[in-house]
């Protein structure tokens, strides 16, 4: 009876070390692959990696992880000679399969949300033009043009949709004084626009997009999501 009861603590302290251990793992790797993150043509302010799924180790052992999460916050793209923010990306990818020596890192699938604020449109409009939630749904667009001399401010709700797996397109339902001669074609030149998002890591895509109070929140997906290397 005495040695069962031994044996019994042997097995709970030993069981104790292996969580302790497992529980250290996890975290010297997450620290790692948070500095291996790479983001095509741009950066991030701050990377936060999650390692989800227990025992670490036996999954570490055989190169294949159950689910990696990550949080991108403050990534800055550059496309076509401008740079588009977005101020968060968090997704989850399963069934992320380890490279060699730990270098690189892919995902079967992954799913996530991407959040661009208002802040960021505006910054990725036109000169003076300034993007706001108008409401339903709709974004608000204010834009100065130029009509007979005169500056002229007018605001427009937008539509936004999405235009590929990297694009979003921002477009008038309506415009102050459609139908006259060039009017149209000034007031448009100002409040639609199109933003490119090509930061997101490889394999990640858009694919559907709500107009919030916070920005644009978008979902995102992907098959064969490159994490590092």
């Amino acid at each position: 009876m005495r040695a069962l009861r031994i044996l019994l603590v042997l097995v709970v302290v030993l069981g104790g070390l292996f969580i302790a251990v497992d529980r250290v793992a996890v975290h010297f790797a997450e620290s790692e692959a948070e500095d291996r993150v790479t983001i095509s043509g741009g950066s991030a302010g701050s990377t936060d990696i999650s390692i989800k799924g227990f025992p670490f180790l036996t999954q570490l052992a055989g190169s294949q992880l159950d689910r990696v999460d990550v949080s991108l916050t403050g990534m800055n793209t550059s496309a076509a000679g401008r740079t588009t923010r977005v101020s968060e990306v968090r997704a989850q990818l399963h069934d992320v399969k380890l490279g060699s020596g730990y270098r690189s890192a892919t995902a079967a699938r992954a799913t996530g949300t991407a959040l661009v604020t208002y802040e960021d449109l505006t910054a990725a409009a036109s000169d003076g033009v300034v993007v706001e939630y108008g409401g339903n749904g709709k974004a608000k667009v204010t834009g100065t043009v130029e009509i007979l001399g005169r500056p002229i401010s007018r605001s427009v709700l937008s539509t936004v949709t999405r235009v590929d797996g990297h694009t979003i397109k921002v477009r008038a339902d309506q415009v102050p004084g459609e139908g006259l001669p060039g009017v149209e074609e000034l007031v448009r030149k100002k409040t639609d626009f199109e933003g490119d998002i090509d930061g997101l890591p490889k394999g990640l895509e858009l694919r559907k997009i709500e107009v919030t109070e916070k920005g644009l929140e978008i979902q995102v997906t992907g098959s064969d999501v490159s994490l590092t290397g």
